[in-house]
């Protein structure tokens, strides 16, 4: 009995969608380090020179990659001049915590996310409606390129950053705070200290609370460049 050709007989048909969303759950589950063609032909179940009627090569893998993730996050609502600084703010705060919540379920992608030099549609779409937000609500050319650049490096930065502790909750954050501190003597960093031991190890402290304060004081300058814009 061919049991090589009764499998293949009742699995699912291979698709571009398929091998994309294939390739995201891989690099979510061991990094990008682990994702090639063979171990993602592997997890598909097929050899991995099949993939290749469905991409064109590794680039063309990574741009479709990336254009899930877009694709996941929030797109600003249609907040135009006639909403008034509410209306794009909240837009922006949306998006900007979505692209976040994102990020942390899809961490290899926070250094790809701008790389691409042949995006695809999700991509270009959430790109587009970023900026008109912006433009609708009356921001000039110029403010509306330098917040595009403002926000997208807090975004990816407190992404990266955030991918990188050596911690995930308010209590492990405290026992590494703890441990940091007990390394060196007593005065020797009274500043370090008093953060560690003043905010970090305090009850309910999350490092993730930080992202939107840190969001309010990028939208507060924000606001007050496009008061000064029109003054």
């Amino acid at each position: 009995m061919d049991t090589a050709g009764h499998g293949a007989a009742h699995r699912a048909p291979l698709n571009r969608d398929r091998v994309l969303r294939a390739a995201v759950a891989l690099a979510d589950q061991a990094g990008m380090s682990a994702l090639s063609m063979r171990k993602l032909g592997e997890a598909l179940g097929v050899e991995a020179m099949s993939l290749y009627n469905h991409i064109a090569s590794k680039s063309d893998l990574l741009d479709g990659m990336i254009d899930i993730v877009f694709g996941e996050i929030d797109l600003p609502a249609r907040a135009g001049a006639g909403d008034g600084e509410p209306g794009w703010r909240a837009a922006m705060r949306r998006r900007a915590v979505s692209a976040r919540q994102v990020l942390r379920s899809h961490p290899w992608a926070i250094g790809l996310m701008e790389s691409r030099i042949t995006p695809g549609p999700a991509t270009l779409r959430h790109h587009d409606a970023v900026l008109g937000c912006l433009r609708r609500a009356g921001f000039s050319l110029e403010l509306t390129a330098h917040a595009y650049s403002l926000l997208d490096s807090y975004i990816y930065g407190f992404a990266l950053q955030e991918a990188g502790l050596p911690f995930g909750t308010g209590e492990e954050a405290a026992q590494v705070a703890q441990e940091i501190s007990a390394q060196f003597a007593s005065g020797q960093y009274p500043y370090l200290t008093e953060i560690a031991m003043a905010h970090v190890v305090r009850p309910g402290y999350d490092y993730a609370d930080e992202f939107e304060i840190g969001l309010d004081l990028i939208l507060d300058s924000l606001q007050a460049a496009m008061s000064r814009q029109e003054s």
